[in-house]
């Protein structure tokens, strides 16, 4: 016969099931969080595909969704690959990267190795681009003005032997807000207007710790970076230009009115404001700087050995009605060291249709390296406490290193002192 329970008075009795109820409860739990772990280890492997051929990319870039991340395959991507409307979320970007970034995979030949149109938080990490011949890398708006391509990251990329003797670029941004571009390597690029990075209509926007290389003797209407078409608030910073080409910042340039970002509408118009070059190191280049059309922009603490012609230049190319004309340049805490021989006007160039009377020059340390007492430069506007005729003490400048020893007079100027 069944035992039967004799309740003691005031005391509860347990409920038949309570038991076996607890196991087949925690049994259900334990399910659920093993169907949510699957589901959770399924979509990460959803969001992370390699892949080995330019078609395989095309296809996984037509599918990823926010925090995606393509990688691809060791080896050579034929070039001419391209992808619109690539769309990441804040904190949840489409990364395309190298499987191996000690192996980068290579976009070779094409016109241009991948152009991403209408892009949203995408970033690229160790890739390569070679022997393209129109552009590298080339990041746009889709041709929409009112809508840019933003929030774009490009992380260690290297970029060589793009186009000829023409208005070819490394690295392409138009129409490009909220963008960093850091610790890239651009190459040799087009000679004849081509630029290592061009920016046309970018805003907000940071180009640090990239190197830039033509070759000596490089000229031509090369630039390493260029920003222009409305380009503004873009810092440039902590770079390495080596005889990158005719200008190693062409802040401004000339710009076509429909290509301007976001589209001319009241003037006053200008190719670029409220760009600050800051914290580089130049080694030739005609003019490491050049003011083009500009309404604002900052140079100060860089590092200029032995330019071409001049340490910069202040340029006028666009002179349609409604464009200022160039002006409120900052020149200051700059070392420039350079040869008689290669200082053209007292080291500035100044164009027509320009003001610079508006410029400020302060705290530069200029050095003329084979005439010391021909040390002082010419200058469209009175400078502020500058030094002219103390060498610097650069290193070992034969060999490209021009950090200061101790106790220079220069320390508190150039590419060292950026805090």
């Amino acid at each position: 016969m069944p035992r039967t329970l004799r309740r003691v008075p005031g005391e509860r009795l347990p409920r038949r099931g309570t038991a076996a109820r607890r196991r087949a409860g925690l049994r259900g739990r334990a399910a659920a969080t093993l169907c949510l772990l699957f589901f959770s280890l399924a979509a990460a492997a959803r969001a992370q595909s390699t892949v080995a051929t330019p078609q395989e990319l095309r296809e996984a870039l037509a599918r990823a969704q926010p925090g995606a991340c393509i990688r691809l395959a060791p080896g050579d991507y034929a070039g001419g690959v391209f992808a619109a409307n690539v769309r990441g979320a804040p904190g949840k970007p489409i990364v395309l990267c190298a499987e191996d970034p000690q192996r980068p995979p290579v976009f070779r030949g094409g016109a241009t190795g991948l152009h991403l149109s209408g892009v949203e938080h995408v970033e690229l990490h160790d890739l390569s681009f070679a022997e393209c011949s129109a552009n590298g890398l080339n990041i746009d708006d889709g041709g929409e003005a009112s809508s840019p391509a933003h929030h774009v990251v490009l992380r260690n990329l290297k970029v060589a032997r793009i186009g000829d003797r023409g208005n070819e670029d490394g690295i392409k941004l138009s129409g490009v807000t909220d963008f960093r571009v850091e610790a890239c390597a651009i190459d040799r690029w087009g000679s004849g207007g081509g630029s290592g990075i061009d920016l046309v209509g970018c805003h907000r926007g940071v180009i640090e710790g990239c190197t830039f290389a033509c070759g000596e003797g490089a000229a031509g209407g090369a630039n390493g970076v260029q920003a222009k078409g409305g380009s503004s608030d873009v810092a440039i910073r902590r770079n390495r230009f080596e005889h990158a080409g005719a200008r190693g910042v062409n802040i401004g340039g000339s710009t076509g009115r429909p290509y301007f970002r976001p589209p001319l509408a009241e003037p006053p118009h200008a190719e670029a404001r409220d760009i600050t070059v800051e914290g580089n190191t130049f080694i030739g280049c005609d003019a490491p700087v050049a003011f083009v059309g500009v309404d604002g922009a900052v140079v100060r603490f860089n590092t200029i050995y032995v330019p071409g012609k001049w340490a910069l230049r202040i340029l006028q190319e666009t002179t349609d009605p409604g464009f200022v004309p160039c002006r409120k340049g900052e020149f200051t805490d700059n070392i420039v060291v350079f040869h008689s021989a290669h200082w053209a006007e007292g080291g500035v160039n100044v164009g027509p249709n320009t003001e610079p009377a508006s410029f400020v020059f302060a705290q530069n340390v200029w050095y003329c390296e084979d005439a010391p007492a021909r040390s002082r430069p010419t200058l469209p506007a009175r400078e502020t406490d500058g030094v002219y005729g103390a060498d610097p003490r650069f290193l070992d400048p034969e060999k490209g290193d021009l950090r200061l020893k101790p106790g220079s007079p220069a320390r508190a100027a150039g590419a060292g002192a950026l805090q």
